[in-house]
C-alpha cells in the first residue's frame, strides 16, 4: 500500500518538473514551413537559453519593420563556428526561418546565410544547409 502511495507521488512531481521544460521547447508558436527573409542585422545576442538576432527588414512599401530571430544556444552555436565575429551589426544577412503562428515579426530560425557567404544551421540540428538557400 505505502509502495503505491510514494509511487503516485513520485509521478505527480516528475510530471511537475518534465512538462514545463517539455512545453519550453515546443515549436508550437512556429508555422512549420519556412520563408525567406534577408535584412541587416541591428544587434546580436549569444546567450543560452536561446540566442536572438534583431534584423531590420523592408515590408512591401518599402517601410523599415524589425524582426527577432530566435536560436539555439550560445553553446550550440559555438560548436557549429558561431562566433561574436562571425555575424556583427551592420551585415546583410539571409535567414531561412519559421514565422510566428500568430504573423508577428519573428520566427525561429533555420539557416542564416552570413556576409561571408557561408551558411550555418542556428537551429542546433547542424543540418546541411540547403541547395536553394
Amino acid at each position: 500500500m505505502r509502495f503505491k502511495i510514494y509511487f503516485r507521488l513520485l509521478a505527480i512531481c516528475a510530471a511537475a518538473f518534465v512538462l514545463p521544460a517539455w512545453a519550453h521547447h515546443s515549436h508550437g508558436n512556429y508555422v512549420d514551413t519556412f520563408m525567406d527573409i534577408e535584412g541587416v542585422v541591428k544587434e546580436v545576442h549569444l546567450v543560452v537559453p536561446h540566442s536572438w538576432i534583431y534584423l531590420e527588414i523592408k515590408d512591401e512599401k518599402g517601410e523599415p519593420q524589425m524582426w527577432a530571430l530566435e536560436a539555439t544556444g550560445r553553446t550550440g552555436l559555438q560548436r557549429i563556428g558561431v562566433t561574436p565575429d562571425y555575424v556583427k551589426p551592420g551585415d546583410t544577412v539571409k535567414a531561412r526561418c519559421h514565422h510566428l503562428r500568430d504573423g508577428s515579426n519573428g520566427c525561429l530560425l533555420g539557416f542564416l546565410k552570413a556576409k561571408d557567404g557561408t551558411v550555418k544551421d542556428w537551429d542546433g540540428n547542424n543540418a546541411p544547409a540547403p541547395a536553394d538557400f
